[in-house]
């Protein structure tokens, strides 16, 4: 895992903090990780800063699921109101969804825009049932996903979330196309290359007799590495994939929400009209709502066939957080602002670039970026030590980010969209200091 605390360090913290580290151990046990090479004990958040149990601000340039800051007081508001009012689900009638799946449809346009909202708590279960309906509606089983995706932590979607590592096993009916490296693969010949790997896999399935259901992609490759570009990388591959009789699956649960600063959803970036969209992370600034835009005549079938109900899915809690965060990402303007904060960012740090011979490439969209970390300029080699090194000098800065890709050498730079100007020139300040260090 990238960017992960290793337990064997714990005997250099302070004794409060080992305390703590065994207790976590002891109760939640192995399976649970923590981020840095000195774990944070975070008690306080708001917008994009953090307070440890020590009182020392902390710039977050990592959490999305907090899309418009921590604590905004317009979603806090909207839960705590619903909350005293009524918490149920969405077998009785009530206009809150209704509303919310009306707004949010809105947003996307094109057949899953003109089709269905189906409401879930977690970007694991969207992406589970989007392949339960993309399996239904074709009567066929493979996924192709990108070599380091993930797409989710439940039994079905771990199987084609090859980021979970070499020890969580693939499904017998998943294949893999390579990263989409717009760093290494020349631009001229990466549409065409990536074409061709999709290609490549729907014969392989078929060959097997799974047949392609979806294939299911972050148009911003973020657990491959941050790759938003060339745009017209993912048109032609819709088109293959539907003709060979499967469904394209946006999965924005990393990348929506107005991520990119130039569209609400990181698909419209690529000009494509996706079968389902898959929603999560963000959705609910921190409560735990999402949920898929589906095509009408995807999801007709399964509908028909099929029951579905989520307990928590749309309760009416859920959507006022959800309904309160889609509120403020418009009337604050923060696809704007991602926009413009995240070229501040990108900008400098492409002026970084030209005294710090490790940063090999600056790429991104709005408030998402990507700095790939080389060893040698010329050959493009991956330096997932030295990111290591930055994330967690970054970490003693007071600046969080993460890093990302298979090596995990590329930093992973994805704040709240509340970010601004002056937190970019704080990010990229410190990003200096540690660069020089």
């Amino acid at each position: 895992m990238n960017n992960a605390f290793n337990p064997e360090a714990a005997a250099s913290l302070p004794p409060a903090e080992q305390r703590m580290i065994a207790r976590r151990e002891r109760l939640l046990g192995p399976a649970y990780r923590l981020f840095y090479d000195k774990p944070l004990h975070i008690v306080r958040g708001r917008g994009c800063r953090l307070w440890d149990a020590d009182g020392n601000e902390i710039l977050d340039a990592y959490n999305n699921v907090v899309s418009v800051g921590h604590a905004h007081p317009r979603v806090v508001e909207a839960v705590h109101e619903q909350m005293q009012t009524l918490c149920t689900h969405t077998r009785y009638l009530h206009a809150g969804a209704l509303d919310y799946a009306e707004q949010l449809l809105d947003t996307m346009g094109g057949r899953a825009g003109d089709g269905h909202a189906m409401f879930t708590c977690t970007g694991s279960e969207a992406n589970d049932l989007a392949l339960r309906i993309a399996r239904h509606h074709t009567g066929r089983r493979g996924v192709i996903v990108t070599s380091e995706a993930y797409h989710g932590n439940s039994a079905a979607t771990a199987e084609f979330s090859p980021s979970l590592g070499d020890n969580s096993p693939l499904g017998t009916w998943v294949r893999r196309v390579p990263t989409p490296d717009s760093y290494r693969v020349p631009r001229a010949e990466l549409t065409a290359w990536f074409s061709e790997h999709v290609r490549r896999q729907i014969r392989e399935l078929e060959r097997h007799g799974e047949g392609l259901a979806a294939l299911v992609v972050d148009s911003m490759f973020t657990s491959d590495g941050i790759y938003v570009d060339p745009t017209e990388l993912l048109a032609p591959v819709a088109e293959i994939v539907r003709e060979a009789g499967g469904l394209f699956v946006a999965d924005e649960v990393q990348c929506g929400f107005a991520r990119s600063g130039e569209h609400t959803w990181g698909f419209q970036r690529h000009g494509i009209d996706p079968d389902i969209v898959t929603l999560g992370k963000p959705m609910g600034n921190g409560y735990p709502v999402a949920g898929i835009a589906v095509a009408s005549e995807v999801v007709e079938r399964f509908g028909h066939d099929m029951r579905y109900f989520n307990t928590f899915g749309g309760n009416t809690v859920a959507v006022a957080a959800a309904q309160a965060t889609l509120d403020v990402i418009r009337d604050e303007g923060l696809a704007e602002n991602a926009n413009r904060t995240g070229a501040v960012l990108r900008e400098g740090i492409e002026d970084l670039s030209k005294r710090f011979e490790q940063i090999g490439d600056v790429r991104g969209a709005g408030l998402y970026i990507g700095v790939e970390i080389v060893s040698d300029r010329a050959a493009r080699t991956a330096d997932g030590g030295e990111a290591a090194r930055i994330v967690n000098g970054l970490r003693e800065h007071g600046v969080l980010i993460s890093a990302t890709g298979a090596p995990g050498n590329v930093l992973k730079i994805r704040p709240p969209l509340v970010f601004s100007a002056a937190d970019a020139d704080r990010l990229l300040s410190a990003l200096g200091d540690v660069l020089a260090a």
